[in-house]
């Protein structure tokens, strides 16, 4: 009964360890990026004695590539939605249904995309046109927050 069991353990261990589902929000993880993604639509004009909307947290996967310049994406037009990626993929995490995420990244700069079915969805941009670039630092974890406005008026 004692070798089934340890064999039993051992294949549980071994299935377990090379899982590639990587969870939305680990407090393990010591290095990497951590933030929310939050999603916000309709008309966004301040209207005078009515609260602003308040961003909802969105379940979506978030792709992490190696730092992309403007000129290594196809986009839809102007708009800030890619379909296509030049640049390699590094990682990915899908949110929880708060749009909280945390993935482990070693040290180095990265560009971060929400996927939208088949395309992808970045709004911010450096002085060099870099894409949501973030940098994640030795043993830091660094804020991620974005928030997808594509269906949103101003």
């Amino acid at each position: 009964m004692k070798p089934f069991l340890f064999i039993l353990f051992s294949a549980s261990l071994t299935f377990t360890g090379c899982s590639s589902v990587k969870n939305a929000n680990s407090s393990s993880v010591q290095q990497g990026i951590t933030g929310v993604i939050t999603e916000v639509t309709g008309d966004q004009m301040p209207m005078k004695g009515a609260p602003r909307p308040v961003p909802k947290g969105i379940m979506a996967t978030v792709l992490v590539y190696e730092p992309t310049n403007i000129s290594q994406v196809k986009r839809v037009g102007t708009a800030t939605i890619y379909t296509s990626i030049a640049t390699r993929l590094v990682a990915s995490v899908q949110t929880d249904s708060t749009g909280a995420f945390t993935l482990s990244l070693p040290a180095g700069s990265y560009s971060v995309f929400i996927q939208q079915g088949k395309q992808y969805y970045a709004n911010l941009f450096d002085t060099a046109n870099n894409i949501a670039l973030f940098t994640v630092e030795a043993g830091k974890l660094t804020k991620v927050d974005l928030t997808v406005n594509s269906a949103a008026t101003y």
